[in-house]
């Protein structure tokens, strides 16, 4: 039998695993600003092997509309330009054959409008995945009551606290989302 505990410490577990994605997932959406956080996990063909540009090379944002790409090793240069060509984030890479240069141009306002309705997609494909795990956590809990090794207040205890740890995590979604949304409508 799995105790109360260990369904609330999975439940946190998960929970702030959505969490984590949904940040992630937020990072990689182009704003105005340069962000190395949008490049970080673009994935290269290194001889064969699919390596994210971060393990490849240094990635840095020297300017606010500027990322710059320094590979470690020069001969993955042309690869690492490939890759980013690839991708939909709408960069065209600058290669001087020593580091790559992405500047970011200005983002128009019908642009803003399609980043905010993909960031609050975003945001919800989030809180439906905690609200998943709460769901989830609460039938165990009602399947454990139906066993009678759990008493009737002890689960409405556990729910209540599942619900009070939903309802934080959700809070830290929409503040996540609430940032990025201002950062795409700053020019």
């Amino acid at each position: 039998m799995v105790s109360i505990e260990d369904q609330f410490r999975d439940a946190d577990h998960r929970m702030t695993g959505a969490i984590d994605a949904v940040r992630k997932d937020l990072l990689a959406i182009r704003t105005g600003r340069a962000s190395t956080g949008l490049v970080d996990h673009v994935p290269v063909d290194y001889h064969g092997t699919i390596i994210p540009i971060n393990q490849l090379s240094s990635v840095t944002a020297p300017e606010a509309r500027m990322i710059v790409i320094q590979p470690w090793d020069q001969t993955t240069i042309g690869d690492i330009e490939k890759a980013i060509q690839k991708t939909d984030l709408g960069l065209t890479p600058n290669n001087d054959g020593t580091v790559i240069r992405l500047v970011l141009p200005i983002i128009t306002e019908e642009r803003r409008k399609d980043l905010l309705k993909l960031v609050r997609k975003r945001i919800e494909d989030g809180k439906v995945a905690v609200r998943n795990v709460r769901r989830d956590i609460n039938e165990k809990l009602k399947d454990q009551e139906k066993a009678k090794t759990l008493s009737q207040d002890e689960l409405r205890r556990a729910q209540d606290r599942i619900q009070k740890l939903t309802d934080s995590c959700i809070s830290q979604i929409e503040q996540t989302g609430r940032s990025k949304e201002q950062e795409v409508m700053e020019e």
